[in-house]
């Protein structure tokens, strides 16, 4: 079994093939230094050439917060270039987590707010305790989103209800965020990370080459014609009949069995 990394603000543990890595700077409701951006990116990293991890949960350490933002002292007398820097940075590591070959899941039992929602936004899915809060309030300080919030909201959400979020700064309730799809389930306070790890391991038993595919037919469909997503759709259809998991996975339906999912 590979060692897990020693990362900074990150403490990182093993659930059979789900691996939980949760946000640790409790002290600061787990906001965003450059410490902490740093070590998602060796994070994500360390999972793409992981082959014992299957499936990546993300959550935040305490009851009270996911990720409470960005670390806000780092701005004063950032100038325009550096914060360009920052922002470029930021996104380029939450695309690396977005762009995994492996499910991605936030476990959001608290605050999710400004760089902490965009985080979220970055994993495929994300489950809510029933005290999550969501906001874009950087306008709130003159700010705009900057790692990807702009981007991805209105994907997830419409336009309507991210120009809204994002120009007011006002929070969304966990069963308000579940009515506009920001989020897939809202469960009772203290139990996100353990409906992320039922959902995680029903997507371990499944094809980890198969849910590559997906993710990528998704998401890389998303910005095209519906014509050129299918052909997008077709191609990666074939691709997968390339896997040994195939074959293995219609062989086991036709002999009435569960399947045994090699990766490969």
């Amino acid at each position: 079994m590979a060692e897990l990394p020693t990362l900074k603000n990150l403490e990182l543990a093993r659930e059979g093939a789900v691996l939980v890595a949760t946000i640790a700077r409790p002290e600061a409701l787990n906001a965003l230094n450059q410490d902490s951006v740093d070590s998602l990116s060796k994070l994500a990293d360390f999972v793409a050439d992981d082959d014992e991890t299957r499936v990546l949960i993300l959550t935040g350490k305490g009851e009270k917060s996911f990720v409470a933002g960005a670390d806000i002292k780092g701005f004063e007398g950032m100038g325009a270039e550096a914060a360009e820097a920052f922002a470029r940075h930021g996104q380029s590591v939450f695309t690396k987590l977005a762009h995994l070959g492996k499910p991605v899941i936030a476990a959001v039992n608290g605050f999710a707010l400004g760089g902490g929602l965009e985080l979220a936004l970055a994993c495929d899915l994300i489950i809510a305790s029933e005290k999550a809060k969501f906001a874009l309030p950087e306008c709130k300080l003159g700010l705009i989103p900057g790692f990807g919030g702009t981007v991805r909201l209105p994907r997830l959400v419409g336009t309507a209800k991210a120009l809204e979020m994002a120009m007011t700064g006002n929070m969304l309730s966990a069963e308000e965020a579940l009515k506009v799809g920001l989020v897939v389930k809202v469960v009772p306070h203290g139990e996100a990370v353990k409906s992320a790890l039922e959902l995680a391991q029903t997507m371990v038993a499944r094809a980890p080459k198969a849910l590559e595919l997906i993710k990528k037919s998704i998401f890389e469909g998303q910005g095209k014609s519906v014509l050129d997503a299918q052909e997008l759709e077709a191609r990666y259809f074939g691709d997968v009949f390339k896997t040994a998991d195939k074959t293995e996975g219609v062989r086991a339906f036709l002999e009435g069995r569960e399947p045994k999912f090699l990766g490969h």
